[in-house]
């Protein structure tokens, strides 16, 4: 009974040893897994721009802080954050007694400098149909002298009056005028065409000369505005063309127009770029890059890159087609390309296209 146990433990182990030589023969002879779609494309040293990088923020092209011109209670708002305003659209309503009382004082007094003006003008008729029937009776020596020169006095006193009249008339109509441009300034209307973007002020709330009322956006664009450093003064000039890292806006802008003045706090100067693009907003984060020369490196598509975590690879092909994953250092991103600091050399392939369908060890077609 021993006997035969043992031999059934020997033969046991003969086969696990088979086993055992048969598995890693079996795993040389299967073949890898081949990949085809993927797109392999061969390393080359290239100029790689250098590049001071600047940040800053979106603004509007056109904007417009509409704010109070008199003060007063605000009786309503008349729009919403948000909502599309044509020009001249009415934003806000101040009522302010003080300016409608001096408005209608100033109208009445027009009207009283108009009846002036009247009695002046009958005035100045009678006493010139007067002084021509005096002319007549003068020519006919039928009165003296002094009565003539005394009619003719009050023909030219009459039409001095007139003028008085006249001109206490303009004044009192550019009194009125003027009070009732500040009476206006009740009604506050949109200076241009745009968008609602802040609205400061409730119904019922006083206002002063110089409060914000309404903020409006206007459709003219955008542009981003940077500091960049002090060393960039001179450099860089209106018309250029800067690599931008902004989203909803192209890879590149162009530069509209420089701030010659240096934040002696910051050692830095403002830059306007203009921008194009319909997914923009005001008040976002942006990056524009400045060129000040180029050198000599690698740079490989943003799309061969594989991110696994805080690390960066990418896949190189080598004999036989075989696809490794090499761990790479990265430099900047600029245009579509990221600048390889150190991990790969000129002339290594490496797959630029498709890297989500390859796996290490894989054969590419």
């Amino acid at each position: 009974m021993r006997v035969a146990t043992g031999g059934a433990l020997a033969l046991i182990l003969l086969a696990a040893l088979g086993c055992s030589k048969s598995n890693p023969e079996a795993a040389q002879q299967k073949a890898p897994v081949l990949v085809r779609g993927a797109t392999v494309a061969a390393l080359a040293q290239e100029q790689i721009p250098e590049l001071q990088e600047a940040v800053g923020t979106v603004r509007a092209r056109n904007s417009a802080v509409v704010a109070a011109r008199l003060s007063g209670t605000v009786s309503a708002v008349q729009v919403r954050e948000g909502e599309r305003v044509p020009k001249g659209k009415v934003l806000v309503t101040i009522e302010a007694a003080e300016s409608g009382a001096a408005a209608a004082g100033a109208q009445a007094a027009v009207e009283e400098a108009q009846r002036g003006v009247d009695e002046a003008r009958s005035r100045k008729r009678l006493a010139e149909a007067t002084f021509e029937r005096y002319r007549k009776l003068y020519a006919e020596q039928a009165l003296t002298r002094q009565e003539f020169e005394e009619r003719q006095m009050e023909q030219e006193v009459a039409q001095q009056g007139l003028a008085r009249a006249e001109a206490r008339l303009r004044q009192t109509r550019e009194s009125a005028r003027a009070a009732g441009t500040v009476a206006g300034y009740g009604k506050v209307t949109s200076p241009i065409a745009g968008v609602v973007v802040a609205k400061p002020v409730e119904a019922g709330q006083t206002v002063f000369p110089g409060t914000p009322l309404i903020t409006v956006e206007g459709d003219g664009g955008y542009r981003l505005e940077v500091a960049a450093a002090e060393g960039l003064l001179g450099k860089v000039k209106p018309g250029d063309q800067v690599t931008l890292d902004l989203e909803g806006a192209p890879a590149a802008g162009r530069v509209s127009e420089i701030v010659p003045l240096v934040d002696p706090a910051s050692r830095t100067f403002l830059v306007k770029i203009d921008l194009s693009g319909k997914a923009l907003r005001a008040g976002a984060y942006g990056k524009a890059y400045f060129r000040t020369g180029s050198r000599q490196g690698i740079a490989v598509p943003a799309k061969a890159v594989v991110e696994r975590g805080a690390l960066t690879s990418v896949w190189v092909v080598g004999q036989g087609g075989i696809a490794r994953l090499r761990l790479v250092k990265l430099g900047k991103t600029i245009g579509g390309k990221v600048e390889v600091l150190s991990g790969l050399n000129a002339g290594e392939r490496i797959v630029v296209a498709g890297a989500e369908q390859v796996s290490d060890g894989a054969r590419l077609e």
